[in-house]
This record gives C-alpha cells, sequence and structure tokens, in this order.
C-alpha cells in the first residue's frame, strides 16, 4: 500500500477526532443504566462500579507458609486430620508482604514456625506498575443457582472470575514421565480417571452458575486423550453449550494418528494447547522423548489439516529454556497461517517440584516480567511498559460486547477478569502473505482506547451507537505510519468485528455446528492477529490468595470448582480430592487394563505417517540445549536433585564410618579387630542408578 493511501487514512483518523469529540459530549448526556442479561441475574457493571482487590505496594496480603502446607497436607492425606479443616480454618495461613527493594518487587513473609521466606514477583518495577494501573477491575460476583454448591473451599472459595476457561482433568495417566509436572503425574501410586457421569455432571453443573459467559472448556491431565471418553466428553462440552472445546495436551497421540485428530475435529474440537518447550529436538531434551520436537510437528500438521487450531504452550525455566521464547515466537511469524496463539507460563514450583532446595528455586526462577524482557532482547520488539498488558485488560472489550449483543444474549462473552498479577498479553498484527509484523500497541494507542471504550459502555447507547463509538474510538488512536505496510484501516475495523461479532457479519461459523468451510473461511483472513501470552501460576513461595479468588481458570472436581492455583498449589485440593476419588491403585489398574505405553528415557514415539510443510528456522532447530544450570553446577530438576542429595549422603555416611574409625583408633585406642577390611580402603558405595520407565511400565 502507498504513502498516498496511508495519508489518506492519516486524513480519517483527523475526521474520527473531531467526530468522537461531538460524539462524545453527545454521549455524556443521560446515560442508560446497565440492562440484566439472561445470563446473569445482575446488571451490567459500569466502570467504576467494578472492584478492584488491594493493588501497589507496599501491601499486606494473605498467603501460605511452604513448610507448613506440605506438612498438613500429609496429614489430611494420612487421615490424622479431616479435610473439613480446610473449610473451617485458616490452615498454613501467613500474611504477606510485596514490596519493592533492589528495583525489584518481591513477596516476604514470615511463619513462626519455619522462618522467612521470599521471593522475586518482578524484576521491573516499571512494568509491575502498569499492568497493576491497567487493571479494570473484576467480574460481576459469581451467583445463580450452581454457586453456593460448586464454591465452598473455605478461604480458596472462587468468588469472581470463571469468564474464561473451565478446566476438566479426565485423567492423571500420562504418556509421558516429565520435568516439571505441576501434577506429578504416573508418581502417585494411583489412578484418578473421571467416570462418564462424573465428565456429564461437572459440565451439567458448569452452566447452572451465573454470570453464564464461561465458553470455553479445556480438558487436561495426566495426557486426556488417554480417556476412553476423550471424544464423547468434547462432543457432550459443544452439546451442552460451549463454543470453544479445548485439549492441553503432549501431542503424541494426535502425532501417531491423523484419524483421531479428525474424529476430535468432528466432535467439536476447537484448540489443542499444545506442550511446546522450544525449537529442535535439543531444546525438548529435558522432556526424555528422543523425538519430541519431530513429534510436536507432525501433531501440529495433522491437527491443522483435521481443522483444529494449536496454541503452543511453554513452561519457561531459568537455565533450562529462557533462551526459547525468542525461537518460538520466530517460529509464529514464520507459520502465520498455523499459528495465532502462543502462551507462555513460567515455572511454578509445584506437583514434581515442591519439594525444590532454595538454591534452584532461585536459580530457575522466572516471571512475566523476565519473560517481557526476554522477548524484547531476542526478538527486537514488545516494550515492557507500553505493549504489554493484564490478560483481564480484554474485559473492557468484552463488556462492549456484552453490551453490543444485547440482553436476549443467552451466553456472555469470554472475559479473563483475573488479577493482574496472573497474566499478560502482547498482540501482533502479522501478514500472512509477507510476514510482515508490527506490535498493534505500536500502531493503536491501546491506553486512550480503553478509556475512549469504557465511556461507550458506561452509556450504554444500544448495539449500533456502542458500535459506531468503538469505531470512532479505534480510528482517532490509529497511526497508519507504524502498521504493516498492506495494513488497510477497514482490515483492522473487519478484525474487531470477526473477534467480537459485532455486526453480525459472518466470517465462518465457530458454533458446534462449523463446518471445514466455516474453518477455511474463518483462515483466508490475510492477517493473523497473533496473540502472546504469559500466565504465571503460584506456587507456595509467590501465593496470593487475592488471585485465587477471582480465578478465570478453574478447575471442575467432584467436589466442586476450585481456582487453578488453589488446586495445583494452594493447600493441595489436588492431591487431597484425587486420593479421596481414586479409581485404583496401580497394581489394581494394570490388572484390569493393563499398562499403557511412557515414553521416556529417550525412547522416541513411532509415529505412522510423517511429513509438515511448516518453515523451520534451522540455526534454531540445530542449537545446543542450554547448559545454565549445568555449568552452574545446579540440578536441573527434582529428580537431578533428589540423586545428587542420595550421593552425597552415600559420600557423607562412608566418611562418617572412617572418620570413627579414626576416633576409635587414635582417641580411645582401640585396635583394629583382626580380619577385618579397614575402612580407609573401601570406595564409597556407588549408588543404584535410578530408572526411567520403560515402554509399557
Amino acid at each position: 500500500m502507498g504513502k498516498a493511501t496511508k495519508y489518506a487514512e492519516l486524513a480519517v483518523v483527523y475526521a474520527a477526532k473531531g467526530a468522537w469529540a461531538v460524539f462524545e459530549r453527545l454521549n455524556r448526556i443521560s446515560p442508560n443504566p446497565g440492562f440484566t442479561p439472561k445470563w446473569s441475574d445482575k446488571p451490567l457493571l459500569k466502570s467504576w462500579e467494578k472492584e478492584k482487590p488491594p493493588l501497589g505496594w507496599p501491601r499486606t496480603t494473605d498467603s501460605l507458609c511452604p513448610k507448613c502446607v506440605p506438612e498438613i497436607r500429609k496429614q489430611i492425606l494420612e487421615g490424622k486430620l479431616p479435610m473439613e479443616v480446610l473449610l473451617n480454618e485458616k490452615v498454613g495461613e501467613i500474611k504477606a508482604q510485596i514490596i519493592e527493594r533492589d528495583g525489584k518487587i518481591l513477596m516476604v513473609k514470615d511463619c513462626p514456625k519455619h522462618g522467612h521466606f521470599e521471593d522475586v514477583m518482578s524484576i521491573d518495577t516499571a512494568f509491575f506498575k502498569h499492568l497493576e494501573e491497567s487493571f479494570p477491575g473484576r467480574d460481576i460476583r459469581l451467583h445463580g443457582t450452581g454457586d453456593e454448591k460448586l464454591h465452598h473451599h473455605g478461604t480458596s472459595t472462587l468468588t469472581h472470575g470463571r469468564g474464561s476457561v473451565l478446566t476438566i482433568d479426565l485423567t492423571n495417566r500420562c504418556n509421558m514421565m516429565c520435568d516439571p509436572c505441576f501434577m506429578d503425574a504416573n508418581q502417585v501410586g494411583f489412578v484418578h480417571e473421571l467416570t462418564w457421569d462424573e465428565i456429564k455432571t461437572m459440565l451439567d453443573n458448569a452452566v447452572t452458575v451465573k454470570p453464564k459467559r464461561q465458553m470455553s472448556v479445556q480438558f487436561s491431565g495426566g495426557e486426556p486423550t488417554l480417556s476412553p471418553y476423550f471424544l464423547d466428553a468434547v462432543a457432550y462440552a459443544r452439546k451442552v453449550g460451549f463454543n470453544s472445546v479445548q485439549a492441553a495436551s503432549n501431542g503424541i497421540e494426535f502425532a501417531k494418528s491423523k484419524e483421531l485428530c479428525r474424529a476430535a475435529a468432528e466432535a467439536g474440537l476447537r484448540y489443542v494447547y499444545l506442550q511446546f518447550d522450544g525449537i529442535g529436538n535439543a531444546a525438548n531434551s529435558h522432556r526424555k522423548v528422543g523425538n519430541l520436537f519431530d513429534v510436536k510437528l507432525q501433531a501440529i500438521n495433522n491437527l491443522h489439516d483435521a481443522g483444529v487450531d494449536i496454541v503452543p504452550v511453554t513452561t519457561i525455566i531459568n537455565g533450562i529454556n529462557n533462551e526459547q521464547v525468542g525461537h518460538i515466537i520466530r517460529f509464529a511469524l514464520d507459520n502465520p497461517k498455523r499459528i495465532s496463539f502462543l502462551s507462555f507460563q513460567p515455572v511454578s514450583f509445584t506437583g514434581r517440584d515442591e519439594d525444590i532446595s532454595d538454591e534452584r528455586r532461585h536459580a530457575q526462577r522466572y516471571t512475566l516480567s523476565h519473560m517481557a524482557h526476554d522477548i524484547k532482547d531476542q526478538m527486537g520488539f514488545g516494550e515492557p511498559a507500553r505493549d504489554w498488558f493484564p490478560i483481564s485488560f480484554m474485559s473492557i472489550f468484552t463488556d462492549w460486547a456484552d453490551l453490543v449483543h444485547g440482553p436476549n444474549a443467552e451466553w456472555g462473552q469470554l472475559n479473563c477478569g483475573c488479577h493482574p498479577n496472573c497474566g499478560v498479553g502482547m498482540a501482533l498484527m502479522i501478514d500472512k502473505e509477507t510476514k510482515e509484523a508490527a506490535p498493534v500497541t505500536a500502531f493503536l494507542n491501546m491506553d486512550k482506547v480503553s478509556k475512549d471504550l469504557a465511556k461507550v459502555n458506561d452509556a450504554a447507547r444500544g448495539r449500533w451507537l456502542s458500535v459506531i463509538g468503538f469505531s470512532l474510538a479505534l480510528l482517532r488512536n490509529y497511526d497508519p505510519f507504524k502498521s504493516p505496510t498492506h495494513f488497510k484501516i477497514t482490515d483492522m475495523l473487519k478484525k474487531m468485528d470477526k473477534t467480537f461479532g459485532a455486526t453480525g457479519r459472518s466470517y465462518g461459523s465457530v458454533s458446534g455446528d462449523r463446518t471445514m468451510d466455516d474453518i477455511k473461511k474463518r483462515r483466508a483472513d490475510r492477517w493473523n492477529f497473533l496473540f502472546i501470552a504469559g500466565m504465571w501460576f503460584q506456587d507456595l513461595w509467590t501465593y496470593d490468595f487475592r488471585r485465587t479468588e477471582q480465578c478465570t481458570i478453574p478447575y471442575a472436581t467432584q467436589e466442586g470448582e476450585i481456582s487453578f492455583c488453589a488446586y495445583n498449589t494452594g493447600i493441595g485440593w489436588r492431591n487431597i480430592i484425587e486420593k479421596m476419588h481414586m479409581t485404583a491403585t496401580l497394581t489394581k489398574w494394570y490388572e484390569e487394563h493393563g499398562r499403557h505405553e511412557i515414553f521416556a528415557g529417550g525412547k522416541k514415539v513411532n509415529m505412522p505417517e510423517v511429513g509438515h510443510d511448516l518453515t523451520l528456522n534451522m540455526a534454531d532447530v540445530n542449537a545446543e540445549a542450554n547448559h545454565t544450570l549445568d555449568n552452574l553446577g545446579i540440578a536441573k530438576n527434582a529428580r537431578e536433585e533428589k540423586l545428587r542429595a542420595r550421593d552425597s549422603k552415600v559420600i557423607s555416611d562412608a566418611e562418617n564410618a572412617r572418620m570413627a574409625k579414626l576416633y576409635r583408633e587414635h582417641v580411645l585406642g582401640e585396635k583394629p579387630v583382626e580380619g577385618m577390611v579397614p575402612l580407609s580402603s573401601i570406595a564409597p558405595a556407588k549408588p543404584v542408578e535410578e530408572k526411567e520407565p520403560v515402554a509399557g511400565d
């Protein structure tokens, strides 16, 4: 697109500035009250009515002791304490302070029994402040017939949220045995696998809670594709109204079977959140599968061909794969027709990594601020305090979409109203033909757009005046000379319309009856709105109850719906509930069902069909694994840490025996027993090497 067109668009921008001045002045006159939609028994909130937790620093919050919690959990699991203590008492809870020190944001806390704990929350105070100041407030408080039944977990009770994704673990069985693993899959000694009736009950219960805006459900595990009800669960979720059904998967079964991909798509699977730790097999080597990167590529190919979209999900660990954020983004930029969403998840030390040494925790700690700076350093774009916003920032836009869709809509819009410390996002606009990309915030002033849109929302003028108001807000804050070369104002307006379905124009259905033609129609868009998200789940060192009470991605369980972090970390609801409702011990399960294949110890996955047309940067593919921790002499994972501790104990025991012998001989004057071999001549016992599970284990 030539400069003449850009100048013409600049003229439109100036016209929009003038039109906005008139529109905004008229918009202030007698604003309408917020209506009560079908999907809520409470009215839509005005911007000033939204609750906010305490933000800024220094501030005090409620947290947990990293040492008390495992002790209490153990007592509950052993039957020495009743589970009801979690409902009626503040077990393991201590106060924490969020402070600034040496240019960093820290959480510091003291337990009367176990002493002092602290950990970093951000390495960039300006970034942290920008996120908290951009937080628009909490969503409508939870209510409805199912609220009291599903949300009753003491201080872990969910009070706001549910606006994004409901997670359901179909099974704790997995076909991998890797680190990190927040659920400690294949290591707990029993199988916890949902029955068909339990799955249906969880989905039926979920749609009774209001505000009814949780449009997505994600089936997880373990590995969800190992559940015999995986496809049935996908189809039933569509049936009860979830329009976005997802699976969190390592991709092995999808890579092995194109038929499974087709069947999943036909059942209604829309997204696969694909475990994706880096580019190349070396970058994935810590997962202990010989050809894991090849598996990921084949899974992407098979799923995309079947009509399922892929979201690579990366657990980032400092010293393990933090250099991979740039490689992964470059992979997405090189393949804009296949990848439209990236999810980075800084490591949470829980599950298999809860019993971690301070040395390894400090070395491996990685925060959202680390991620923002790594992306800027590795890719050359993304100003931390300009281009990144809290995930909850999008609720301003979904509030507008709720207004536009009117009071008769059956479901509210997806609303990621989580705490600003939970997650961040940055959007890139990518030309699928030329692969040119630019951060949306580089050519669209999102701070001003959000303030303008809040005024449109607060006036509640109805569908078409709200559409006009949003359009003017976009146009007047647009810089055509900073957008991609061929990007036009009309492309921007169409993209927003496609995202929120404001005008009713069809861009290809996303409902349960969508066809491959609908999928192809949506994919035909020249512009890829690549969203890069960062979600930082809590562990016991960074735990904040103000975050868990407004979680937007809770778990559905036999004991109700529980915040993601309260379930996986917190007091340990996962451990307790899975043990309460375990299906069988491993021995019993193996007797009745046999052993499923596990890929570990370098074992490769056999894929019947191999081939893809993804673009790869071979320098990234061939790069060595990250050796930072090796060079520092720090263990890389829980298994290695345990082995080192055991080796150290063996050597220590041998040394203690030698010193005791010398003491008896030279201090006590005892003579060596005749016929005994001197301890000094015996080398320390070599520990038995811990084996990885093999195929069939």
